[in-house]
């Protein structure tokens, strides 16, 4: 069997404890008690039932505690996954996007998300879904905007003969009398 990792030699139960009492991290509480316990002269198993881990999980927490100190003893954030347009692409984008389409080139006449996915792929060859693509164009400070239907045949002059250019007559409504309130 394998010789347990040694803990560091700065560090003692009295301040692991102090450490822990200061501390707001529960999770960061119940590993530095668990160290303690070994600093003391407990065994590995005995900080595995006081954390409610395995050993396995003991000697990572070591591993931490060795390289960082306490601060290595607190949960990480989780990276996430990462972007799928970098700023060479939003660059791009947003060229394409304020120059517009030209018909004869993109076989569109305005920039609908899925011409926009097609153009993300055919030049960066990325997938990229409408609400992935959607937010994106939003952070750059862009807003989807529709014009309003006009029919091909619509005259402007002969609509404004239709209207009703009769001025309203207002007069002051009559007072009403106490006894019918």
């Amino acid at each position: 069997m394998a010789s347990p990792v040694p803990l560091r030699s700065d560090f003692d139960d009295v301040q692991l404890r102090g450490l822990a009492k200061r501390s707001r991290d529960p999770n960061q509480i119940r590993r530095l008690l668990a160290l303690a316990a070994i600093y003391e002269g407990g065994s590995r198993s005995d900080a595995a039932r006081i954390g409610g881990v395995g050993l396995q999980t003991v000697r990572d927490w070591v591993l931490s505690f060795n390289a960082e100190g306490p601060a290595g003893l607190l949960n990480g954030k989780a990276p996430g996954r990462s972007f799928i347009l970098d700023d060479q692409h939003r660059r791009a984008l947003q060229d394409i996007v304020e120059q517009g389409p030209i018909p004869a080139i993109h076989g569109v006449v305005r920039w609908r998300l899925v011409d926009l996915i097609q153009w993300v792929w055919e030049e960066f060859r990325l997938a990229i879904s409408k609400q992935t693509l959607s937010r994106e164009l939003r952070a750059m400070g862009f807003r989807k905007l529709s014009a309003r239907p006009r029919h091909h045949a619509k005259n402007e002059h002969l609509a404004d003969a239709f209207k009703n250019s009769s001025q309203t007559a207002w007069r002051q409504s009559r007072r009403r009398s106490a006894a019918s309130r």
